[in-house]
């Protein structure tokens, strides 16, 4: 950490006014994180007014791909221009994204409308990070971000059962609609209260950064979806993707070796903090966020639970997480220490897969339950260091580009897991189905159809399912034991304490 840095100015010095801009951009965050789940459960009601099962996928994928590969771009920008009009903007972009979905008119116009709302919702979720970075001093903040984190978490777990059922009583449509009066809650409330902070130097956008860059990521989260798009991850065209992607990641580092505004400034890597935690960030979210739609998935073909009684098990990794994120970030704003956390979070991953990979058939519901409340303490505890400990290492100028980067891996982390984890899956049951008596073919099993096999034939189910998870959750175990390398190699940083900046004048430029 560098000591001789000037101390942090809050960009905001009424508490209270702090915690309602804040309460806003939690708005925000809400409708742009809810936006990645929402729509799973909606997506029969949408294939069967539309048509096109091949490509459903892509409403999800689309949202993904988008935001991905602008949350980096967005970092940049608020960092050139100020984060309060980048983060209005990206509001603006994700209502309007919302609108065309609501008023979709086919599958090709409901895709597009995805990818615009996509690019807002990146903003939003990298833009809320950097402004808590000028609103809260290091420690302080530590205790704000596990709110937000918490708030993407809990979006993730509520998403599948609003979607249901909102679609089920206002429409499909009602999804995206929504958006819209929350959307212009969240642009009043910013814009008449969150100060804008203009930056001290000229604004120099790295156009040509920003394309590789993005083609890269792209790249990326296309070669991840390759086994819906193309059947398999080692397809011909899958090894383009692959090549297009590293020619356009060789580019981008040598064009941001040379520009004087790079998108992620090549001497972040300098500090090992946070090359390191990139690392982290893609671990955890292999193992949160990726790992997330196979619970739901385990549960039902495993247990034989319906979708909506599965969905609320989720309560159960929620509490975890709410526990964990909480307690994590006052305990992080009161000791300064980050890295002990981070530890303990990918510790309790390796543990909790581990065990769920030799789980047996039948293991009663409250033992799954319990486990489940494990991985969410986990996921808590180890959610909140990598955005702090970047913000923490990299220069003011800079904040919003190291954020971005964190921000971006953690979603890449969760793309390649999720395909990853569907193919291990997917390899599990292939070519199995008619050995089962009633089951033709097990791939297209639903829970109700599963309730009504006999008994014999619904145990030989779940026990295949079971197995199939087992390499899945070996692989997720093999994930977080990664993530927890590279933690035992970070610095024991401390953030600073706020009476530090309070006697020291103001240098910040407002």
């Amino acid at each position: 950490m560098d000591m001789t840095r000037p101390a942090h100015v809050p960009l905001v010095a009424n508490h209270r006014q702090r915690l309602v801009i804040f309460c806003f951009l939690l708005t925000a965050l809400f409708m742009a994180t809810l936006d990645n789940q929402i729509v799973s459960t909606a997506l029969p009601t949408i294939v069967g007014e539309f048509g096109e099962l091949e490509r459903f996928g892509w409403i999800g994928s689309a949202y993904l791909l988008a935001s991905s590969t602008s949350m980096p771009i967005y970092g940049k920008l608020g960092d050139l221009f100020g984060r309060k009009y980048v983060m209005l903007a990206a509001i603006v972009i994700f209502t309007i994204g919302s609108l065309t979905c609501g008023l979709a008119w086919s599958m090709d116009s409901l895709i597009a409308s995805r990818v615009l709302q996509g690019f807002g919702g990146g903003g939003i979720m990298v833009s809320i990070f950097s402004i808590n970075a000028d609103l809260f001093e290091p420690r302080e903040r530590a205790k704000y971000q596990s709110y937000s984190s918490l708030v993407i978490m809990a979006s993730g777990s509520l998403g599948p059962l609003l979607g249901g059922t909102m679609s089920e009583l206002f429409g499909w449509r009602s999804i995206f609609l929504i958006n819209l009066p929350i959307g212009i809650i969240a642009v009043t409330g910013i814009s008449l209260l969150l100060p804008y902070r203009r930056p001290i130097r000229k604004p120099k956008i790295d156009y040509l950064g920003a394309v590789l860059l993005a083609g890269t990521v792209a790249s990326v989260v296309v070669w991840a979806d390759s086994v819906t798009l193309f059947g398999s991850l080692v397809a011909w065209q899958s090894m383009v993707v692959v090549a297009a992607g590293a020619l356009c990641a060789v580019l981008w580092v040598f064009v941001e070796g040379k520009v004087p505004e790079p998108i992620v400034p090549l001497k972040l890597f300098r500090d090992s903090t946070f090359s390191l935690f990139l690392i982290v960030s893609f671990c955890t979210g292999a193992v949160a966020i990726g790992m997330a739609n196979y619970f739901a998935l385990f549960l039902q073909t495993t247990t034989g639970l319906s979708p909506t009684t599965a969905s609320f098990c989720f309560v159960a990794t929620t509490l975890g997480i709410v526990i964990g994120s909480l307690s994590t970030g006052r305990l992080i704003s009161i000791t300064g220490r980050y890295k002990p956390f981070t530890l303990i979070g990918l510790s309790l991953n390796i543990v909790a897969l581990l065990i769920f990979s030799q789980l047996p058939v039948g293991t009663p519901i409250y033992i799954i339950l319990g486990f489940m409340l494990m991985q969410g303490l986990a996921i808590g505890f180890g959610q909140q260091a990598p955005i702090i400990g970047v913000q923490n290492s990299a220069p003011r100028e800079d904040v919003g580009a190291a954020t971005g980067a964190v921000t971006l891996m953690r979603m890449a982390g969760a793309s390649i897991a999720i395909s990853v984890y569907g193919a291990i899956v997917a390899a599990g049951i292939r070519g199995v189905g008619t050995s089962i008596p009633g089951v033709e073919d097990i791939g297209s099993l639903t829970p109700v159809m599963m309730m009504e096999l006999p008994e014999p034939s619904r145990l030989a189910v779940h026990t295949l399912y079971t197995e199939a998870f087992t390499p899945v959750f070996m692989a997720g175990s093999a994930m977080a034991l990664i993530g927890l390398i590279a933690a035992l190699m970070l610095k024991p940083a401390r953030l600073p304490q706020a009476v530090i900046a309070e006697k020291k004048p103001a240098t910040a430029s407002e």
